[in-house]
């Protein structure tokens, strides 16, 4: 048994009969065992646009990097406690802000931290996500698994952000909002529940990586 922590309702974690999933009602943050976990805590505040956008005006004053009540805190200490992975998209900001080591690009798992947590990079786009969804792992008390560290084949676009100097010239270029909007819409780009979404093979992975905590506590 494992339990998925800061998971969507009624998500890819429900109704399975080997998980317990703790989504937005029970507040994971309240965990406290005996289950290892598979933590998939709030990333809006950590990412790349945690500030909003690149389309919009300047950050609001009340919106902070990392202001996210605690989850990452929580789950990270829950991974730690109970063994098991936390999954972020890769780059995020948690990782420093928790004295974590970063990931190298080009895959492998690394030693992450002194109490013997590992981190890798990994893209979703291997486990069927449609785009590559480049993500950060972070395991402890588990068996680490060897996973397909290449770059995938995805090509669909992830965000609405500017992917490359030209991009971003191309945009200064155009006459109007409108046609600033219609630039972007020129090429496929993911709607947030796509984005968000996890792979089903990605999930059964990460379920497998949790469990590896029991069997490894019963030998």
């Amino acid at each position: 048994m494992i339990a998925a922590l800061f998971v969507e309702t009624n998500g890819v974690y429900f109704g399975l009969p080997n998980v317990d999933p703790w989504d937005q009602k029970r507040d994971a943050r309240l965990y406290a065992g005996p289950w290892p976990v598979v933590a998939h805590p709030p990333c809006e505040r950590w990412g790349r646009y945690w500030g909003g956008g690149p389309m919009l005006a300047k950050t609001p004053r009340q919106k902070r990097k990392g202001d996210d009540g605690g989850c990452f805190a929580a789950a990270l200490a829950a991974v730690r406690t109970w063994g098991g992975v936390l999954e972020h998209p890769a780059d995020s900001h948690a990782w420093k802000a928790f004295d974590l080591n970063a990931p190298p690009c080009d895959g492998a798992w690394v030693s992450a931290d002194f109490v013997g947590g590992w981190t890798c990079r990994v893209e979703q786009g291997h486990f069927g996500h449609r785009a590559r969804k480049g993500t950060w792992l972070y395991a402890n008390l588990v068996s680490l698994p060897s996973l397909p560290w290449n770059p995938s084949a995805a090509k669909v676009r992830l965000d609405d952000g500017f992917h490359s100097k030209e991009e971003r010239q191309r945009m200064r270029g155009q006459r109007s909002a409108g046609d600033a909007i219609e630039c972007l819409g020129k090429r496929e780009r993911l709607g947030k529940r796509e984005r968000l979404a996890t792979p089903l093979p990605f999930r059964d992975l990460l379920i497998s990586i949790a469990e590896s905590a029991a069997r490894r506590e019963a030998a």
